[in-house]
């Protein structure tokens, strides 16, 4: 099972970390006026469904774009309100980040059934707070998909994520990709998800792919092409699931026997 991710969107995360100006305009931030469209032309192309993680923000600043991303087949999920790190929220602040999400999703005609939360963490009391919030799954930090109390667990693993390659804290990933701490070149990154996707296939199991739109621009449109490529072949010659993850939960909820003791969470973050 292989699912297709694509985490933030628009100037959500930069206001987070302070870093826009004060007074900056929004609604013209290049992710959402042309890599985003572009993106979905080329997922259309090869007939892939993917995952959007979307900051709830997004719900005000760039509803028509959401909702094209749910025409086009895709799945909206969501990505905390503006890129907080999910667990230095209390379980409180938690839930009122989800209750406004969610209702900015409603607005729009969405239904969010899924979070991955910013920092790759959930917090003690995470997956409860989900559970009265009635998501369907998560998608943290970790490896092995599996089910906790209703709540379908689809980990990513920081070596499968694209910023990985770049940001101080994740030498880890970096050194589980290329065997070195120093940053990642794209065609390595690439040649990593190439080898992921190869012992998949081989292997079975699952694996969440995590790109940003605002690094496409780094991994390159090559190296891009190459990657869209080898999952859409995968997926038409059946030697993969490539679905959505709330497709995926979908199935590991309505078979969580498959799933038991597959699943561990990982500590590391990009904070």
């Amino acid at each position: 099972m292989l699912s297709l991710t694509f985490d933030n969107l628009g100037e959500a995360a930069e206001l987070e970390m302070g870093a826009l100006p004060e007074g900056t305009p929004l609604g013209r931030h290049v992710t959402a006026t042309e890599v985003v469209p572009a993106l979905l032309d080329r997922l259309a192309e090869r007939g892939l469904a993917a995952t959007f993680f979307l900051e709830g923000l997004n719900t005000e600043v760039y509803p028509e774009l959401l909702k094209r991303i749910d025409a086009d087949g895709h799945e909206v999920a969501f990505h905390a309100w503006r890129h907080e790190e999910w667990a230095s929220l209390s379980p409180a602040e938690q839930a009122d980040n989800l209750a406004r999400g969610m209702a900015g999703f409603e607005r729009l005609g969405l239904r969010a059934a899924g979070l991955r939360p910013p920092g790759g963490r959930l917090g003690p009391d995470g997956l409860d707070v989900l559970r009265e919030a009635g998501l369907r799954y998560c998608s943290p930090a970790g490896a092995g998909a599996g089910e906790d109390g209703g709540i379908a667990l689809l980990p990513f693993q920081w070596r499968h994520l694209d910023a990985s390659c770049v940001l101080p804290p994740l030498a880890g990933a970096r050194e589980q990709m290329t065997g070195s701490p120093d940053p990642v070149e794209p065609a390595d990154f690439l040649a990593s998800l190439l080898r992921a996707i190869e012992k998949l296939t081989n292997d079975g199991g699952y694996l969440a792919i995590v790109l940003h739109p605002f690094m496409l621009g780094w991994l390159g449109d090559e190296h891009l092409t190459a990657l869209l490529d080898r999952i859409a072949a995968a997926a038409s010659q059946g030697e993969l699931w490539v679905a959505r993850c709330d497709e995926v939960a979908a199935h590991v909820l309505a078979h969580p026997e498959r799933f038991a003791g597959k699943t561990s969470l990982d500590a590391s973050s990009w904070a």
